[in-house]
């Protein structure tokens, strides 16, 4: 009991002091306990954001080959996935390989994801065509929608498809990427893409 008003006595003294109350001293004697206690707390510490995959699954209507790729991590190309990804689209008659415009296959990834199948396979009806691959397929017919200075000559165009997906909707998503050249070839159902200027047509 006598240290209980030891004490009491002592705050009361400091109070009148310093001009405050006894109770605005425990207070703050409170306060500075709590924050003192808050500083020690450990922290968790922010963990780095692993960069972004970005992967292409194909299947190639002619070879019969399937390819299930990333090929990119964050702003970074791979290259022997790139490598990878050139000889599959490799010309099909001709077996010459070209390296393709890597856009070409951020548009392919662009679209999968718009469409809500990111993971989902391509079908290719088309990839690098040799200048004598395209003239053969021009010769074909009087009117064959096959263009004399092809992209895909460049290695900067595919011919594709999705399956489950109609047509008319992969050319219109497609076409609100703005990303290059869409052609719409609702007969033989497929959608032509590629990373030259930007443009649209339809054949037949």
């Amino acid at each position: 009991m006598q240290l209980k008003t030891s004490v009491a006595a002592l705050v009361a003294i400091t109070a009148v002091s310093i001009g405050v109350g006894p109770n605005s001293i425990a207070s703050g004697l409170h306060a500075t306990n709590s924050s003192s206690l808050r500083t020690t707390e450990s922290k968790p510490a922010d963990l780095p954001t692993a960069p972004a995959e970005y992967r292409l699954h194909l299947h190639h209507l002619h070879t019969g080959e399937d390819i299930n790729i990333v090929y990119r991590i964050g702003n970074t190309y791979l290259p022997d996935a790139l490598e990878q990804l050139n000889h599959f689209l490799r010309d099909h008659r001709t077996q010459d390989v070209r390296n393709y415009d890597p856009r070409e296959f951020d548009v392919l990834h662009e679209l999968m994801t718009s469409l809500g199948h990111p993971n989902g396979v391509i079908d290719i009806v088309c990839g690098y065509r040799t200048p004598w691959s395209n003239r053969f397929l021009r010769t074909r017919a009087a009117s064959t929608g096959v263009a004399e200075h092809s992209q895909h000559m460049l290695a900067k165009a595919i011919d594709i498809r999705v399956p489950g997906v109609k047509t008319t909707t992969l050319r219109n998503a497609a076409l609100a990427l703005h990303a290059g050249g869409v052609g719409f070839y609702p007969v033989s159902q497929f959608v032509h893409v590629d990373v030259g200027p930007v443009r649209q047509w339809q054949y037949r």
